[in-house]
Formats: structure tokens, C-alpha cells, sequence
């Protein structure tokens, strides 16, 4: 198993950011998603969130969850990661630590969203925040030139989502999910045709 040579910051453990439950400790698979700051209007999460209210709470986080990435697959927002140049710095950065803070087992870039499934040795939050801001400066840089759109200068939703994998049968459920997603959005007709995920098999 590989070890980070990076000293991690202390494990939180169970922890809220925001209304949102994190699971932050070593070697436990996580499928963690996050998304552009735009990529869903603040009227739709005010409606998502008023439904979510009206149900029992233990289905409260799966309705929650089930609605939000329908709406990311329907692509809305800039949809600045549908540039191949932005892609490619996302695919950077995810590579970026492999092997040392983290393994990287599975991931799918899409057009305004991201879905990764890593074995972290590092703190999880700390390993995101990297991936954000190594993106978020060259999306400063490049905003203008390339027409990416991005509203001012945020380029993420403050927060993601991560879900611990809890057997062998879930961990082949999220990377199913993941290989999926861009055939689901009908943005391909099979995973291995999708360039920016860890599936894509270039012809020739």
C-alpha cells in the first residue's frame, strides 16, 4: 500500500462542513464528487432544499444526493470543464499526488462536475482544497482567452461530497457509476469513448 512522504495534517474523523457529513481517516476508499460554483442556480437548491425538508429524515441525504446529480448530468453553467484544455489541468492535478497522498483508483471528468474515487493517505479535505486550487489558478490565468465563462473568480462549490466505500460490492457499484456517468448525460455511447475518465481507451 502506498504511503504519502507527506506529514498529513491531524484525521477529523466524522465531521460536518456546511449540512454535509465527512468521514476524514486513513486508507478507506472515497468516491468524492465536487462541482463548478455555477453549475446549479441558488433557485433550484432552494427548491431541492425545501423538498428535501418535507421527507422523513433518514431519506432526506439520498433524495438529496439522487436529485443534485441529475441536475449536474443536465449541464447547467459555464460547463468550463467541456474545454479540453481545462479537462487536461483537472486530469493534471488529479495525477498530481498519486502515489503518495493518495491512490487513485477511478475518475471521470465532466462538463461541470467531477467524480473521483481515491484510497487517501493524507487528509481528505486537504487532498481536495489541492485539487481546487492548482485548477482555480490556471483557470484565472486562462479565463478570458479560451471563453471558459466562468463567473468571477471562483471556479468550485466551496464544499464536496464523499461517500466511504464500505465493501467489495460498493466499491464496484461507484466505479460502475463513475465509468457510467458521461453515457447516463448522454455525452457518449460507451465509457471507453470518454476522453477525460480513467476508462477511456483512445483508438488505434
Amino acid at each position: 500500500m502506498p504511503r504519502s512522504d507527506y506529514p498529513s495534517p491531524a484525521w477529523k474523523g466524522w465531521y460536518y462542513s456546511g449540512s454535509a457529513p465527512h468521514r476524514d481517516v486513513p486508507a478507506v476508499y472515497q468516491f468524492i464528487t465536487f462541482r463548478l460554483a455555477d453549475s446549479l442556480p441558488q433557485s433550484l437548491l432552494r427548491q431541492l432544499l425545501k423538498e428535501d425538508r418535507s421527507m422523513p429524515a433518514m431519506q432526506q441525504d439520498g433524495f438529496r444526493r439522487r436529485s443534485i446529480e441529475g441536475w449536474l448530468d443536465a449541464g447547467l453553467g459555464c460547463c468550463a470543464l467541456a474545454h479540453p484544455e481545462l479537462a487536461a489541468v483537472v486530469r493534471e492535478a488529479l495525477f498530481h499526488h498519486d502515489g503518495r497522498r493518495y491512490r487513485l483508483i477511478a475518475w471521470c471528468i465532466m462538463p461541470n462536475h467531477v467524480h473521483v474515487l481515491i484510497e487517501p493517505q493524507y487528509s481528505l479535505p486537504r487532498i481536495v482544497q489541492t485539487w481546487k486550487s492548482m485548477t482555480t489558478r490556471w483557470m484565472l490565468l486562462h479565463n478570458a482567452r479560451l471563453g471558459l465563462g466562468v463567473p468571477g473568480r471562483t471556479l468550485w462549490m466551496r464544499d464536496y461530497w464523499d461517500r466511504f466505500i464500505r465493501d467489495e460490492q460498493h466499491l464496484t457499484t461507484a466505479v460502475h457509476y463513475i465509468h457510467q456517468n458521461p453515457v447516463k448525460a448522454g455525452l457518449c455511447a460507451s465509457p471507453e469513448q470518454w476522453r477525460w475518465s480513467s476508462t477511456y481507451r483512445a483508438e488505434g
